[in-house]
C-alpha cells in the first residue's frame, strides 16, 4: 500500500535510510512511498543538512502573502474601534471608505476577524423565533427626506447626580437623519411645540408626523385621539400616523435610536448631558454609515424640506361649509345649543358639511371627525385613528 504525501517522521527516516543504503534504487524508492521524486530529493536534502530534525512536519504558509493586513491597517482599524465602541465591522469599513483614499480598504470579514482576534467583538447568539409571526399593521413607507419624521420621548433615566433626563428625539424616516436630540425640561405640550417651532423654521415643514398614543403627541380623551400638539400639525397642514397602542416595534428604527441613545450615553452629568446629546448627534448624522442608505451617511442623504414654516395661521377656512369656532370647554354653538367637539380644537373652526337630512359632517382641516344629529343635537365621532392615508 503507497505511503501518503504527508507522513510521520519515522517513514521518512526509512525512506533515507533506504535510498541510502542502497536497499532500493531511489526511483524504486520513491514509487514504494508513494512521493514523486522532488519530494524524495527534498527529504534527502534536508536530511544531510539538518539531521532528524529536518524530516518534521512543516509549516506550508507563505512566509509573504501579498495580500496581508499591514501594520498600519490594525492601528488604524483598532483606533477607530476605541473611538466608537459600538460601531460593527460594516459601520468601521463605510467610515474608512470616506477617510482614507490613499489605499484599497479591507474588507468587512476581514476587519471582523481583526477586531475579534482583538477581543473587541463577540458573536452574537442566534435567536430562535418564538411563536407565530404576527403582521405589522401597513405604515407609510417614506421614498424620500421630509415625507415622515418620527418623534418620541427616549423614556427617562437618571443621570450621574440622580436627576431625571428624558431626552426628545426627532427622525427623519428616509435618510434617518437626527433632527432633534434634546433633553426637555419636560413633556409639556408647550415645552414640546417650541422644539418643533424651532425645527420647522430650520428644516421646513414634513409631509406627517409619526408618533405613539402617548401624551403629548396624542391623547386617549381627546376625538381620534387628537391633542392640542397634533391638532397644532393638523392646521400646519401635517399629516398624522401614529403606531398601535402598546406595540412599540410599529416603529421599530426609532426605538433601535433609542436603545443606541442609551447605551452609549447614559450616565453623564445633567450639565454634560445636552453637550453629549448634540455631540452624538453630529457624529451620527455625519460620520456614522447606514446599510439602509448603502453605507452613507444620514447628512448625505437628507435635504431640507421644500415647504417653507411661516407661522401659525390665525383659523382654518372651509370652502362651501358653514364654520364653528370651537371655544374653551371644547364646544361649538349650532342650532342654538352648545355641542361638545374636543378641548384639544379649542380656539380652532371646524367645518360643517351638510351630508343627509338632518344630518352634518364636522370637519377639522383635512380630517373627517363625526357627524351631528339634528335630531339628538349629538356629535357621533368617527372611531378610527388618523393616519397618512386617511387625513
Amino acid at each position: 500500500m503507497p505511503w501518503k504525501e504527508i507522513v510521520p517522521v519515522e517513514q521518512r527516516l526509512r525512506f533515507v535510510i533506504m535510498i541510502r543504503h542502497d536497499f532500493k534504487n531511489f526511483s524504486e524508492a520513491c514509487r514504494y512511498f508513494g512521493i514523486s521524486r522532488k519530494t524524495g530529493y527534498k527529504w534527502g536534502e534536508r536530511f544531510e543538512r539538518e539531521g532528524l530534525a529536518g524530516l518534521e512536519e512543516r509549516s506550508r504558509r507563505p512566509r509573504r502573502s501579498p495580500n496581508a493586513i499591514s501594520n498600519w491597517w490594525f492601528q488604524r482599524i483598532l483606533f477607530l474601534k476605541k473611538e466608537r465602541v459600538h460601531w460593527g465591522p460594516k459601520k468601521i469599513r463605510g467610515r474608512l471608505l470616506t477617510t482614507t483614499v490613499e489605499r484599497p480598504v479591507p474588507a468587512s470579514s476581514t476587519l471582523g476577524r481583526i477586531l475579534e482576534a482583538a477581543g473587541l467583538v463577540r458573536r452574537g447568539r442566534k435567536r430562535r423565533p418564538v411563536g407565530p409571526v404576527v403582521a405589522r399593521p401597513t405604515l407609510s413607507t417614506a421614498l424620500s427626506p421630509n415625507e415622515i419624521w418620527a418623534v418620541d420621548f427616549k423614556g427617562w433615566w437618571r443621570v450621574a447626580e440622580g436627576k431625571r433626563c428624558e431626552p426628545l428625539t426627532v427622525r427623519d424616516e428616509f435618510s434617518r437623519y437626527v433632527l432633534d436630540l434634546q433633553a426637555v425640561p419636560d413633556a409639556r405640550t408647550q415645552t414640546v411645540r417650541e422644539r418643533f417651532e424651532r425645527l420647522f423654521e430650520q428644516n421646513g415643514l414634513p409631509g406627517a408626523i409619526r408618533s405613539d398614543n402617548g401624551a403629548p403627541f396624542a391623547s386617549d380623551q381627546g376625538v381620534l385621539g387628537l391633542s392640542r400638539l397634533s391638532a397644532w400639525w393638523l392646521v400646519l397642514g401635517i399629516d398624522l400616523e401614529r403606531s398601535r397602542p402598546g406595540c412599540p416595534q410599529d416603529n421599530g428604527a426609532h426605538e433601535r435610536l433609542h436603545l443606541d441613545i442609551e447605551r452609549e450615553l447614559r450616565g453623564a452629568k445633567l450639565e454634560e448631558q445636552q453637550a453629549g446629546f448634540d455631540e452624538w448627534r453630529r457624529s451620527f448624522n455625519h460620520e456614522r454609515p447606514h446599510e439602509a442608505l448603502a453605507m452613507k451617511c444620514p447628512a448625505q442623504v437628507y435635504r431640507k424640506s421644500e415647504r417653507k414654516y411661516e407661522g401659525t395661521p390665525e383659523d382654518l377656512t372651509y370652502e362651501r361649509m358653514e364654520s364653528r369656532r370651537v371655544v374653551k370647554h371644547g364646544c361649538i354653538s349650532w342650532a342654538k345649543h352648545r355641542i361638545f367637539i374636543s378641548t384639544a380644537l379649542a380656539d380652532w373652526s371646524v367645518g360643517l358639511e351638510p351630508k343627509e337630512a338632518g344630518q352634518w359632517n364636522v370637519w377639522f382641516g383635512r380630517l373627517l371627525l363625526g357627524q351631528l344629529e339634528e335630531r339628538t343635537l349629538s356629535f357621533q365621532r368617527v372611531d378610527r385613528t388618523p393616519s397618512c392615508n386617511q387625513c
